[in-house]
């Protein structure tokens, strides 16, 4: 699990050892409490058993800037108990090549018909693929992650019912879903994030994977930007982001949406779910289908009683079967 790429100038760090659903709390709630392009989290299984069984996990946290340690152990105190937040080690990371290290030995990945895959991968792209071709360098959520993944697999059962014609995806990291949609739809696709070097990062993947016409990502919170609000009623959105944004986001996302709009909202642990349901459905929004993959959560949300008749009422939700191949 790696959520956000650690900053170019990540000269600090914060280390912890744990069990693995306290390491997946905390990656989730330090990241979740500051800005994406100055915080990225990893936590990941070791060969170090534990005592009462199963592996010890390690959660790594990287910043852009000295951290108040002090806090951080408050943080770690709220997700994980005492015991964890007194275990936490604070230390200067080497220079390294975060993105080539990130994704060292990663294999092509499947969702549906799309594949996303590196350039020594070419050779794998079938004939029926729709091939994302992300780089080491160019990568900001590459679909190896499961939040990436997920909305991949609901961008393909929307697209077997319905061609969008209008599709935003904020908080566009790598440019990942809206490259998705352009090769598709042979369509213009708004894009944007808070990051100006995503936004860099996903101008170029656009232009190596030939739909460089179709976007023009754009520096913007939201759509705080007048061209992406402009650019709707929007039928598409992408929100791959972080829970408290998604909640916070609702109200000016669903005001761009068409009335028949869908949106397709990721970045959530289970735990997450039902406060941002009750986000969404505050704007008439509703469940039409959960994924969950590798612990994490993406929704496709409707409008109105179509979104409430897919998703069985507000009490439940309705499972999507992963391709795994």
């Amino acid at each position: 699990m790696l959520e956000g790429l650690p900053p170019n100038n990540a000269a600090h760090m914060m280390r912890l050892v744990c069990d693995e659903t306290r390491a997946r709390a905390i990656a989730d709630l330090v990241v979740e409490s500051f800005e994406p392009a100055e915080t990225a989290a990893s936590a990941f299984e070791t060969d170090t058993p534990l005592a009462g069984g199963g592996k010890a996990w390690m959660v790594e946290v990287y910043f852009g800037f000295a951290p108040d340690e002090e806090l951080l152990r408050e943080l770690v105190a709220a997700a994980a108990g005492e015991e964890a937040a007194g275990a936490v080690e604070f230390g200067r990371t080497p220079e390294r090549d975060w993105v080539a290290n990130a994704l060292a030995g990663l294999t092509p990945v499947r969702a549906g018909r799309f594949l996303v895959h590196g350039a020594h991968d070419r050779a794998r792209v079938k004939a029926n693929d729709v091939a994302i071709e992300i780089e080491a360098a160019l990568a900001f959520g590459t679909g190896h992650h499961g939040t990436t993944r997920g909305c991949l697999l609901h961008l393909d059962h929307v697209l077997r019912r319905r061609r969008p014609r209008r599709v935003l995806d904020v908080g566009c990291g790598a440019g990942v879903l809206a490259i998705a949609a352009a090769k598709v739809l042979r369509r213009r696709v708004a894009l944007g994030d808070i990051d100006p070097v995503a936004v860099a990062v996903a101008r170029e993947n656009a232009r190596l994977n030939g739909v460089g016409a179709y976007l023009r990502p754009l520096v913007s919170r939201g759509v705080e930007r007048a061209e992406l609000r402009a650019g709707g009623p929007y039928d598409l959105v992408f929100a791959n982001i972080l829970a408290k944004p998604l909640r916070r986001l609702a109200p000016s996302l669903s005001a761009v949406m068409a009335p028949d709009g869908e949106a397709i909202v990721s970045g959530l642990l289970a735990a997450d779910v039902p406060g941002v349901l009750a986000a969404w459905r505050a704007q008439g929004l509703f469940l039409a289908a959960r994924m969950d993959l590798e612990g994490w959560a993406s929704l496709r949300l409707r409008r109105g009683a179509g979104g409430r008749r897919a998703a069985g009422g507000d009490r439940r939700s309705v499972a999507m079967t992963a391709d795994r191949s």
